[in-house]
């Protein structure tokens, strides 16, 4: 998709990008040419925490609030995109069991694509964050030739998540859980080291991705044992969760135990997408989250690391490419409009 510079007003129909988060959320407006309207962060409090009518009437403020910044009126909407942290349906229901940012009951199958439908009288297209995010990364990689291309992206934050395209469009799944590449299991062998234990995911899995590429797989396991092996570090006085947080910018400084915790990260991406490589055999493979907001020489460490510990075949290594997902902050939304745009043109 085309950026531009400024703020401007709409020559045509356009859809909303509304992206939900657990403290803001975030929109945009694509037109019917595939220009975004707004180049930078657009937000509003999402209110998540005070339950589903709060926030839905939050992401209807959001609505209103970058259709004024704008000027287009409401009748040129045709549809709004979606998405919201899963676990969810494809329709937009929220797992059963809630989840991080949906954790009261009120929000235990919830509805939330259909409730915003409701509220503003629009076809709402919903996706989870992370297949929004590499809904715009596959677009934005390869512009007009998206829909002849397919592509494989890796976010990784507290947890991992992830999103496959295939034709220039997200891989959902008969239960809408296509993607969830955090929890497939991967091949230790050449992740851990010696005597490590076999990392545990929050989901009940074993060495699984999220396991170790999350910051919760920081928190849990990796820097847990990397401590014990570096006992004077000054991350060692800090409470764990602190500690985590902090590993970055130890991280950027080439520090040897950030670089030791990041590497493992690196490798068990590099694990999850030559599975990717065997099963969908995609044209490019993004990575996106954290590590994409740190200085430039260490995210192209981690990029090329992941990239040394991807096993392609010599065909696949001349067809397919690593990059970095753009516009990290604006992903999701630019994704969601980027999702109710084909919806409404196709």
């Amino acid at each position: 998709m085309d950026q531009i510079d400024a703020v401007r007003t709409p020559a045509s129909w356009v859809v909303v990008g509304l992206d939900n988060g657990g403290t803001c959320n975030n929109a945009t407006v694509l037109d019917a040419t595939g220009q975004f309207l707004v180049d930078r962060l657009v937000e509003n409090p999402s209110r998540v925490q005070d339950g589903p009518e709060s926030a839905v009437e939050s992401l209807a403020e959001a609505l209103t609030g970058i259709l004024t910044m704008t000027s287009t009126p409401l009748s040129l909407v045709r549809a709004v995109g979606l998405d919201t942290p899963g676990p969810a349906s494809a329709d937009g229901v929220i797992s059963s069991k809630g989840s991080t940012n949906f954790s009261q009951v009120s929000w235990h199958g919830f509805d939330i694509r259909g409730a915003l439908e409701a509220r503003i009288g629009l076809p709402v297209i919903y996706h989870n964050d992370a297949n929004a995010a590499a809904l715009y990364a596959h677009h934005r990689h390869f512009g007009a030739d998206a829909m002849n291309r397919s592509s494989v992206a890796a976010i990784v934050g507290t947890g991992l998540g992830g999103g496959v395209v295939e034709a220039g469009k997200v891989i959902s799944g008969a239960a809408g859980m296509a993607g969830e590449l955090g929890h497939v299991q991967i091949p230790l062998h050449g992740v851990l080291e010696e005597g490590q234990d076999v990392p545990v995911c929050n989901c009940g899995f074993e060495g699984d991705v999220e396991s170790i590429a999350s910051l919760t797989g920081i928190t849990k396991n990796l820097l847990p044992y990397w401590l014990t092996r570096f006992p004077e570090h000054p991350l060692a006085a800090e409470p764990i969760g602190r500690a985590a947080k902090l590993l970055r910018g130890y991280g950027e400084k080439e520090d040897p135990l950030a670089l030791a915790v990041f590497g493992q990260q690196a490798r068990a991406i590099g694990k999850l997408f030559t599975i990717a490589a065997n099963f969908t055999d995609p044209a490019a493979y993004f990575l996106g989250g954290g590590v994409v907001e740190a200085a430039p020489h260490f995210r192209q460490w981690f990029l090329n690391t992941v990239r040394e510990h991807t096993q392609l075949r010599r065909e696949q290594q001349a067809a397919a490419t690593f990059a970095l997902v753009p516009d990290l902050d604006m992903a999701g939304a630019r994704g969601a409009a980027v999702a109710a745009l084909e919806a409404v043109s196709g």
